[in-house]
């Protein structure tokens, strides 16, 4: 990995969102979801959570670039992904056309905030309506009522991106990922075949220099070594 590239990586990962997230319910069309997690990516979002039940593949058919630098974490229901998201202490919003719904750019995103987005045929479910805290919509003025999944997901992720960035929050720790985590990322992506030996063999990463070159002592490269 060259000097360049490894301190882009850490720069990416210093300005990635811990606290921000969406989450797919049973969203299946594979150019959907490879959008959604392209505009994740691009709002600095660290983790997408989805549910996909009955074994769904949606993943094996995303491109491989933006998925390669965002997490999905998936849940068999939606009781489970909102309970997860809620135990996280997030506000959980739902896309959804009610009489209670508000604006979306009336929310303040600085908190930590999950936003449920239904699938491409119905929306988000009645469960995931009643679990969350608090319905959303983006105004429109033409004849078409809804958006596109993936277009609605940059819309919301811009406003929120938007307003953390005003608050400081892309060059603050707090809302920044765990030092472990950063160093995690940065040896797989840097060092991907050692990293897959090192999963396999159960071994801790060891440091990285500067140059984002391995810091090891003869002990673990021997471990690594072996059969």
């Amino acid at each position: 990995m060259n000097l360049e590239r490894y301190q882009r990586i850490q720069e990416v990962l210093k300005a990635r969102q811990a606290d921000l997230t969406l989450c797919l319910e049973e969203v299946h069309k594979p150019n959907n979801v490879s959008a959604v997690i392209r505009s994740a990516d691009a709002t600095g979002i660290h983790k997408v959570h989805a549910v996909w039940p009955d074994k769904m593949r949606t993943l094996s058919h995303t491109s491989a670039g933006a998925r390669n630098w965002v997490e999905v974490e998936t849940h068999d229901t939606i009781e489970d992904a909102m309970g997860e998201l809620k135990r996280q202490g997030m506000q959980v919003l739902v896309t959804n056309l009610s009489e209670t719904a508000v604006d979306f750019r009336q929310i303040d995103y600085t908190k930590p905030t999950a936003v449920i987005l239904g699938s491409e045929k119905i929306g988000a479910s009645e469960q995931a309506k009643v679990l969350a805290d608090q319905d959303i919509i983006i105004p429109m003025v033409g004849m078409v009522q809804s958006l596109n999944v993936s277009v609605a997901s940059a819309v919301i992720l811009y406003e929120a991106q938007r307003q953390r960035q005003a608050a400081g929050m892309y060059d603050n720790a707090q809302s920044a990922l765990p030092a472990e985590t950063i160093h995690r990322i940065l040896f797989e992506r840097g060092h991907p075949v050692l990293a897959k030996v090192a999963k396999r063999k159960q071994l801790p990463y060891p440091p990285l220099d500067e140059q984002g070159q391995i810091v090891a002592d003869k002990a673990w490269w021997a471990q690594m070594q072996s059969r």
